[in-house]
């Protein structure tokens, strides 16, 4: 798929479905953004490198499967990837994730796994989670563009998580 065809395919269905980093095996019916240059890829393009190559909101739903592992944590490296995100879908859209649980041996095994999340890591995008911290604070400590978590699927501390947040409006109440 070529920008023409996903411009046409934003227009017609007023939005698409991005897989982010879906490689040779993405998810059926989305846009594929890969770093690699693969006949499966729609967009080549390395999804550290921001703004990315699409639209303000022109994404419904958004998934991060096996993905943010590899971001560089350096330098707000996952704050600028879950603004990026934030930046391309529709309001009330859907970002899920699947990451290997921090500190399990499916997160260790990989040499290039640098960004451990577990099931307080997403408090930190949503400024009304409630932690054992209190409510909203660690949404504070970087405040980045606000989500809602909907959803967390925890296997175990030995294999893998999902999560589904929802991209919420700004609000200044957020931030006090």
């Amino acid at each position: 798929m070529n920008k023409r065809e996903i411009e046409r395919l934003i227009k017609k269905s007023g939005g698409i479905l991005l897989d982010i980093g879906g490689g040779e095996h993405p998810q059926k019916g989305f846009v594929n953004m890969d770093i690699r240059d693969l006949d499966t890829v729609d967009v080549v393009h390395d999804f550290e490198e921001f703004p990315w190559p699409l639209p303000d909101e022109s994404c419904l739903r958004a998934i991060a499967s096996h993905v943010v592992e590899h971001i560089n944590p350096a330098k707000f490296g996952m704050i600028k990837f879950m603004d990026e995100i934030w930046r391309v879908l529709k309001f009330d859209g859907q970002l899920m994730i699947s990451t290997p649980y921090a500190g399990s041996k499916g997160y260790w095994q990989d040499p290039t796994h640098m960004n451990p999340c577990n099931e307080i890591t997403f408090a930190y995008f949503d400024p009304l989670a409630v932690t054992a911290y209190g409510d909203g604070t660690l949404y504070k400590i970087y405040k980045p563009k606000p989500w809602r978590i909907t959803e967390r699927f925890f296997w175990d501390v030995a294999g893998n998580m999902e999560i589904v947040l929802e991209k919420r409006r700004e609000d200044r109440s957020y931030d006090e």
